[in-house]
């Protein structure tokens, strides 16, 4: 038979081998999840990096899509001052025009030698004036269109380069 000395040395066996087993598939287990853990670490260290690295060129792109808006209206600004001081140089010159013409019609009211002879010259004074409005206002309104479209331009420009870039 078996001694209670024995006994408790198998079992004191036993229990280094379990205790060992266990040491041993602790420390596996540990290393296996140190290792996992580590790989996942090290993919999410290159996603992190690639969307900095996604997210600092959009940033670029922004900044120079934002510069390029800038510009245009820059740009477009300059076209409408430009174009609005052709227009007042269009008007004054229209207005000057007007004066000498009012300046000559009033120096031959003075000449006159009859009443119906003032009024013939005024109606066709008042006529002639009414005509030159009517075609100037017509040319300075062709002219407002023209400088709203060019003006408008580089803004449109935009637009479609928006449309394609963000869509």
């Amino acid at each position: 038979m078996i001694t209670k000395s024995k006994a408790i040395e198998t079992a004191a066996d036993d229990f280094k081998k379990i205790e060992s087993t266990a040491t041993e598939k602790t420390v596996e287990g540990l290393k296996e999840t140190a290792s996992v853990a580590a790989a996942g670490l090290e993919h999410a260290q290159v996603q992190m990096k690639e969307g900095v690295t996604r997210a600092m060129k959009t940033a670029e792109q922004v900044a120079q899509f934002s510069q390029g808006n800038v510009e245009a209206f820059v740009k477009s600004s300059q076209i409408l001052a430009t174009g609005m001081q052709d227009i007042s140089k269009l008007i004054a010159a229209n207005a000057k025009a007007s004066m000498d013409e009012s300046m000559s019609i009033f120096k031959a009211l003075t000449t006159v030698k009859s009443l119906k002879e003032a009024f013939d010259l005024q109606t066709s004074f008042a006529r002639t004036s009414l005509e030159k409005a009517m075609s100037e206002s017509g040319k300075i309104t062709e002219h407002s269109l023209k400088v709203a479209e060019q003006a408008f331009a580089p803004i449109s420009a935009r637009v479609n380069a928006a449309v394609e870039t963000f869509s």
